[in-house]
């Protein structure tokens, strides 16, 4: 994540979740939820990027361990006083382009709530390619991001020469903040993941989306 975005993140820290409570999400978070204990029952999972952690403790219920991540003290503090299993749940500041740090431990399961809309397109075969490394063969990794609802999603300011997607986004202080968020189909999604992604399945919501693989 770059400079501005940590720092974006870290001043919305403290209101980040009233996206959740927008009305007309509500049908597609409380599916998402309840379908989101099922793929990592029993499994060790790196969660990438997990900022407040809205989505850890339905991810994590029923894991054997699960360890979220992220770069910014700020939202990972408000994730660390949700309701988890403590004795399944850790937290470690570890960037989600690197995974410095990580060498040595093992998952066989992989999550990310809401990041990929965030890696820009020239990075993100790369950055997938870094996560699968860190995952065991046979491993199961779910995304979970944005659709674009024009309805309830904010306007997409412009486009760069990359195809990256952009937003500008004002904070309660008054400041605006662009910020890179791309919205993939289906196709794009599964060409992205690459050849070890085994059996991809794709769940759409309106306002949401929901990619699910093994990796071979």
């Amino acid at each position: 994540m770059n400079v501005d975005m940590v720092e974006y993140y870290r001043q919305r820290a403290a209101y980040y979740e009233r996206v959740y409570h927008k009305p007309e999400r509500q049908a597609d978070l409380r599916a998402m939820e309840a379908w989101l204990r099922m793929p990592f029952a029993g499994r060790r999972v790196l969660e990438v990027a997990c900022g407040t952690g809205w989505w850890t403790p339905h991810g994590a219920k029923d894991c054997r361990h699960w360890l979220a991540t992220d770069l910014n003290p700020e939202t990972m503090d408000i994730a660390r006083h949700k309701s988890l299993p403590s004795e399944k749940v850790e937290f470690a500041t570890v960037d989600a382009y690197t995974f410095e740090g990580l060498d040595g431990r093992h998952f066989d399961g992989g999550f990310s709530g809401c990041w990929w809309s965030h890696v820009p397109l020239q990075r993100l075969s790369a950055w997938l390619q870094s996560l699968h490394d860190r995952l065991e063969p046979g491993a199961r990794v779910v995304m979970l991001d944005n659709s674009f609802v024009q309805t309830s999603s904010t306007p997409l300011s412009r486009r760069d020469d990359h195809g990256n997607t952009y937003q500008n986004r004002t904070l309660d202080d008054g400041s605006v903040h662009e910020v890179l968020k791309n919205f993939p189909s289906r196709d794009e999604a599964f060409v992205a993941i690459g050849p070890r992604a085994r059996h991809p399945e794709w769940l759409e919501y309106e306002h949401y989306w929901i990619l699910s693989y093994l990796l071979a």
